[in-house]
This record gives structure tokens, sequence and C-alpha cells, in this order.
């Protein structure tokens, strides 16, 4: 079988919609903020389009993210082929669900940049790259809404990664729900009020971090609309009351697509995406 040939003619600027172009899955299942959120931050000449995975009885478990993990080859195959130049995976827990580990996630991730002629990133994957790069050693897990077996195979990569995971859990280890089928039962979409509430917790359990870390892609309804928003979008304030970087998945993926295509965002943000500015 002959080796992939991205489309010449996206290679002209002419065939383009934008100048930059980035395509982004999520799970099944799940209506995605990251094309909405990603673009809010970019230049306008940046524009971004969203791929769900399929798997129609899908229901949110690790060993389907290890049995479906082959769709993301489809998926980065479908965007070079519509000319994206990166591509960037939502969902934290496909890194440590597929068994590949650390080394493998990376080797894998750079096999299908290389096959398909368009980096591709994973956004358990960029944490570790931005933990690097910020120099950070020590870091606490803000588990979130995670099932246990969610956040504890998240520390566990961490820890694989070289990290000092020095507290880890999620909201209802922390005391905000009475149970976990309580915690699910909000759907991944919490009070607003609950950010600042669990990242205090988290910082008491763990003052000698060196950046807080929240795992997946947690909502947080403002309080003046109702409008759902992500750990990108409070981390300025959620930094200032901390006085260190928060390192979210959504940021950490945000921030590894915009070093590919070499570009800063608009807004402004926390440490890790104003480092891009540079």
């Amino acid at each position: 079988m002959s080796a992939y040939v991205k489309p010449a003619h996206w290679s002209n600027p002419k065939n383009k919609l934008f100048k930059y172009q980035v395509g982004f899955t999520s799970p099944p299942h799940d209506f995605d903020a990251a094309p909405s959120d990603f673009l809010r931050m970019c230049p306008e000449h940046v524009g971004a389009h969203g791929r769900m995975l399929h798997v129609p009885d899908y229901e949110h478990r690790l060993d389907q993210r290890k049995q479906n993990f082959d769709l993301l080859e489809e998926f980065v195959e479908c965007m070079a082929n519509n000319g994206a130049d990166v591509c960037g995976q939502v969902g934290s827990n496909w890194v440590h669900a597929s068994g590949l580990g650390v080394e493998g996630v990376r080797r894998h991730c750079e096999m299908l940049s290389e096959k398909y002629q368009t980096p591709f990133h994973m956004a358990g994957y960029a944490m570790v790259e931005a933990l690097r790069d910020q120099n950070v050693e020590k870091v606490a897990l803000n588990g979130a809404y995670h099932y246990p077996d969610w956040w504890q195979g998240t520390a566990g990569f961490l820890k694989e990664a070289g990290f000092d995971v020095l507290w880890a859990g999620n909201f209802h280890d922390q005391g905000w729900f009475a149970s976990q089928e309580e915690l699910n039962a909000c759907i991944w979409c919490f009070d607003g009020d609950l950010a600042e509430k669990s990242f205090a917790y988290v910082a008491d359990k763990a003052p000698n971090a060196d950046a807080y870390l929240i795992n997946g892609m947690c909502n947080f309804r403002r309080a003046s609309d109702g409008l759902a928003q992500r750990p990108v979008h409070l981390e300025v304030k959620l930094e200032a009351m901390l006085g260190k970087p928060i390192i979210s998945h959504d940021n950490a993926l945000y921030w590894r697509i915009f070093k590919t295509l070499e570009l800063a965002p608009l807004t402004q943000q926390g440490q890790l995406l104003s480092s891009l500015k540079g």
C-alpha cells in the first residue's frame, strides 16, 4: 500500500479559507467548546473546525477509549485531507487509557504527525510538555469531576513523566459533593465559585507545589449570565489568587497548538499562554 500524501493543493495559500487551519476532535457524546474557546483567543486569520469521534454505544469508559484509540488516526487523516495545519485531541484520559505510557504516546503523536504531514497534539501529553517547558517539578492535581480511575490515571501518567504529584483528588474527595453519583449528575458543569473554592482547597493541601493542575475540560457557570467557562478563561484570576501558575488540559493543548503555529493569543492569559508572547 502506498504511503499517504497530503493533497498538494493545500500547500497553496490561495486554496485555504484561513492562513492557519486547526482541527479539533472530542470524545463521543460531548459537544465540545475547544474550537470556540480557541478561536476567541486567536487572530482572525486562524480558523478552527471540530470533528467528534463516532462511537454509538459510548459510555465514557476508559476501556472504550483504548478500544477506539485508532479513531484518532482516522481524525488526523480526515483533517489532513481537508487542509488542516495542526490537529488537537481534546480529552485528557486518552493518553493513560491507551496503555502506551508517556514515551509511547509521544512516539504515537510523532508517527501520526509525520505520516499525515500534519502536527498532532493530545491534551494529556500537552500538559506534560507544558510542565516541562515551564520547569515545573512539583504539582498538585485538582481532579474536578473525574471518576477516581480517571484522575488516578492522570496522576500516574504525570508521575511516569517524572513529576512529583504532591496531592490529587476530585470534587468529591474535596468535600463539595456527598458522592461521586451526585458529582456525575452535574454533567461536568458547575457553579462558578467552585473554581476558586476547589483550587484554594488544593493549594492548602499542597502549598509547596510549583504549579496547580486541573483535570479534563471542566466547566464553571459565570454568575452574571450562566455562561459555562473552562479553566483557560479563569486562569488569570486563579493565578492571582494562588500566586502560582495554573496548568489545565485546555490551556496546555492551546499552548501547544499556538507554539506549533508560531502564534500567540491576543487575549490576556495566564503564565503558560503568556509565555508565547515573549
